[in-house]
């Protein structure tokens, strides 16, 4: 299915063919961290990849090319651009539509059985490789309100047996919600937890303005309602709250969401600020995206990495 989005470009969410079900670790994604990329059909592969391609088409470009026209203003938004990396300047410019732009059929999934059943076996595996869990825990520790505060509470929304936070942290709350309880039993830094399908049922069991900070690790791609989700994820968190999402481009391709199994890391980017920005009545703050990747090992191999976050407004 291809859609022309504000930008111009075309983007196509056409699934690939049929694949096994995956039941151990997630298999990554071919290819997927090539910045403006076109699918099989020759369609750019999301609405941010023609601006992408031709740097004339961003903001803080023209904005650069204005000379004495902006004055100090300009300076500081184009030192800003030349500061962010490709993918982090995916959300400097998204180009949102006015409406929601994903549909019924961009949540699709090869594996539309109930997912108790696909989930019910424990995975006690890694789900991203050892450099990029140790990204996600540094920017964890840079981000969290300091360990031992008692009045500090987190929340972990599709949790497992690990949730990848700092070493030793303790918080006065830490619960977790996730799909097997054999999984959420092992994982050491939960208070507290229960097993739910947000999938099924998206509300979650807490009270309004709990939590300091809501984290959800490399799972983001499996909601199929994630705006019901982002909305409970806004009501829990206190004002001024943290919401992290943090993907890499690993995934159990028979549960992923059709429009992120057929599109690359620049659009996983763009889709997962999209949720912030078209959820809760506009009561985030403008979402960010930061770009965490680890170096690459021998022969250039080594998971990507990102962060999509945003703050509740206060």
């Amino acid at each position: 299915m291809a859609r022309t989005t504000t930008c111009g470009a075309s983007w196509t969410c056409t699934p690939p063919s049929r694949g096994p079900v995956v039941t151990g670790a997630p298999m990554r994604a071919e290819a997927s961290s090539s910045e403006g990329r076109r699918s099989r059909r020759g369609a750019p592969r999301c609405p941010i990849d023609s601006g992408a391609r031709d740097r004339s088409n961003c903001d803080a470009t023209r904005t650069a090319s204005f000379v004495g026209g902006w004055g100090a203003q300009a300076r500081r938004r184009t030192a800003l651009a030349a500061s962010l990396s490709p993918m982090e300047k995916v959300l400097a410019n998204p180009n949102w539509p006015e409406e929601f732009p994903l549909k019924a059929s961009d949540f699709a999934r090869f594996d539309e059985n109930a997912d108790r059943w696909f989930y019910n076996q424990p995975r006690i595996v890694k789900h991203i490789d050892d450099n990029a869990i140790r990204a996600l825990t540094r920017y964890y520790a840079s981000v969290f309100p300091p360990s031992g505060q008692k009045d500090t509470a987190i929340l972990d929304i599709c949790s497992s047996w690990i949730s990848h936070y700092p070493k030793r942290y303790e918080a006065g709350k830490i619960s977790g919600m996730g799909m097997n309880e054999v999984e959420l039993k092992r994982n050491p830094v939960l208070t507290d937890w229960i097993v739910r399908d947000l999938n099924m049922n998206p509300v979650f069991p807490y009270d309004d303005n709990t939590y300091d900070v809501v984290t959800n690790a490399v799972s983001v791609d499996y909601l199929t309602r994630p705006l019901e989700v982002f909305d409970e994820i806004h009501r829990v968190l206190k004002p001024g709250g943290l919401a992290i999402m943090s993907f890499s481009n690993r995934y159990f391709p028979t549960k992923a969401i059709a429009a992120w199994v057929s599109s690359g890391d620049s659009e996983h980017i763009w889709i997962t600020g999209s949720y912030f920005h078209y959820s809760a009545h506009g009561g985030f703050e403008a979402p960010v995206c930061k770009d965490i990747s680890p170096k690459k090992g021998w022969f250039g191999i080594g998971d990507p990495m990102y962060v999509v976050y945003s703050r509740k407004k206060a």
